[in-house]
């Protein structure tokens, strides 16, 4: 399968993984951007050990390791997830790894959001996969200690129903964050930035697991994960709400708000205030998502999201980002 850009960081590349990208998601081994083993191969796998290495979530995901310079499938000492298109019925599933691969890509390299590492693969037959490296454990292969929020709030499919990882707000995901994170002020504008982007590329799905802490092993303190799972839901569930949490604890609506029945600039700074961002500073964090109308275009155009997709992935952010213009 030939390729014109690099599939890890989209950059101009004629082959494979660009050294960059060999580096920092390989540890410089020389990796094919083609899987070794076919899709069947994969299913086969998960029917036959599924509870051994499957991890949670709606999508089928798997742990891989590097072994002999090529990615393979494991039980244990994963380094990798995969996250292959979903057997399940789907509007457009079909695009799902390289939209949440663009998404990432966006946050990381146009607006400076620490994310996941990742990049796309490829069965022989050339349908996508999407590859994230694992950052829940350290370069010894030692597990890092890390929680995400349903577990923080200790909220469960048992306790709290099935709609457990939905029934909060953002605010609330800060209110608990500040119980454990000493460099609060720091952190909690990761988070808010987070936020902001989540709603800027219409990600309907950022909830209670979606966001985690880890433990640094040098301080003991809890800081933020890099952020995941980002990609624009919009395609999939154009019906769902514009945010998969409110952004208030209580049920307070702004002016603007009962007005249109969406969020604005002044929801967001309503929003920072309450979660401990002075005025100044938000007003700052927002403008920084401005005046990148022309980085977005050029790295969709760039991605591996079909053609007849980009125009929309365009459209939907720059609707958004209206809504929190000056």
């Amino acid at each position: 399968m030939k390729i014109n850009v690099c599939p890890g960081c989209l950059a101009p590349s004629n082959s494979t993984y660009c050294p960059d990208c060999r580096k920092k998601l390989f540890n410089g081994n020389r990796i094919s951007h083609i899987l070794n083993f076919r899709k069947p191969e994969f299913l086969k796998v998960k029917r036959e050990k599924q509870n051994r290495i499957s991890i949670s979530g709606f999508q089928l995901k798997h742990s891989l390791k590097i072994s002999s310079g090529k990615l393979e499938m494991t039980e244990r000492g994963g380094e990798y997830i995969l996250k292959p298109v979903p057997e399940r019925i789907l509007l457009n599933k079909n695009i799902i790894p390289a939209n949440e691969h663009l998404t990432m890509q966006i946050a990381s390299q146009v607006f400076g959001i620490d994310t996941a590492r990742c990049a796309l693969v490829f069965f022989p037959d050339g349908e996508p996969a999407y590859l994230t490296k694992r950052f829940d454990t350290d370069e010894k292969g030692e597990r890092i200690l890390q929680e995400d929020f349903a577990q923080i709030m200790n909220r469960s499919e048992e306790n709290f129903g099935e709609n457990y990882k939905y029934d909060s707000s953002y605010e609330e995901i800060a209110l608990f964050a500040k119980k454990f994170i000493a460099a609060y002020p720091i952190e909690i504008e990761k988070f808010f930035r987070a936020v902001i982007f989540n709603y800027l590329f219409s990600n309907g799905d950022a909830h209670l697991k979606n966001f985690s802490l880890y433990r640094d092993k040098i301080t003991g303190e809890y800081r933020f994960t890099p952020f995941y799972d980002l990609m624009s839901t919009r395609f999939h569930a154009p019906t769902e709400s514009d945010m998969a949490l409110e952004l208030f604890a209580d049920d307070f609506e702004s002016a603007d708000f009962k007005a249109g029945s969406k969020y604005t600039r002044n929801d967001f700074l309503e929003f920072a205030f309450r979660i401990g961002i002075n005025k100044k500073r938000a007003e700052k964090i927002i403008d920084s998502f401005q005046n990148k109308d022309e980085l977005i275009p050029e790295i969709t155009n760039r991605s591996f999201l079909p053609v007849q997709f980009r125009k929309l992935y365009i459209e939907y952010y720059l609707e958004r980002k209206k809504r929190i213009e000056p």
